[in-house]
């Protein structure tokens, strides 16, 4: 398997609905070995998930990891936190926005980069009702004109 290869194992469509993203950070997580081989397989969300920054370390909330079937007692908790790994530098930028009003940090997707398993979490801030009433309304508007422009290819 190559260094750049990139597996998506989770989405976190919801945070893309209720939040403007305006940055993204990759993160490395802490794990192990049979939350690895469980996430190998596919068997990782984030629907529920958040992020916290306490005493300059950053962890994950609510990332559930389904008990990997071979690990018997090596199992940990599905929902335990778990340690997300940043440089310095980037968490004391993301301490900084999240101290403005407004910000919060969400996970977006995790994936495996070559053989490790990474989080992409995102500097977010959350969108009023007529925000998500707006981006419907776009996303409808594209859905028509897609089917307008396949009608008229076709007739």
């Amino acid at each position: 398997m190559s260094k750049d290869s990139y597996k998506l194992v989770a989405n976190n469509k919801k945070a893309y609905h209720d939040y403007f993203i305006d940055d993204t950070y990759e993160a490395g997580i802490s794990l192990s070995g049979t939350e690895v081989k469980s996430i190998r397989m596919g068997k990782c969300s984030i629907k529920e998930s958040f992020v916290k920054i306490e005493r300059g370390e950053v962890y994950i909330f609510g990332m559930h990891v389904s008990p990997y079937e071979k690990g018997n007692i090596f199992n940990k908790d599905p929902l335990r936190v778990r340690k997300l790994l940043l440089h310095g530098y980037e968490i004391n930028k993301l301490v900084g926005k999240i101290q403005q009003k407004g910000y919060t940090v969400v996970p977006l997707k995790v994936y495996f980069k070559g053989s490790l398993v990474k989080v992409e979490i995102g500097l977010a801030r959350g969108k009023k009702l007529y925000d998500k009433r707006q981006d419907i309304a776009k996303k409808d508007q594209k859905r028509e004109a897609e089917k307008e422009f396949k009608i008229r290819n076709l007739g």
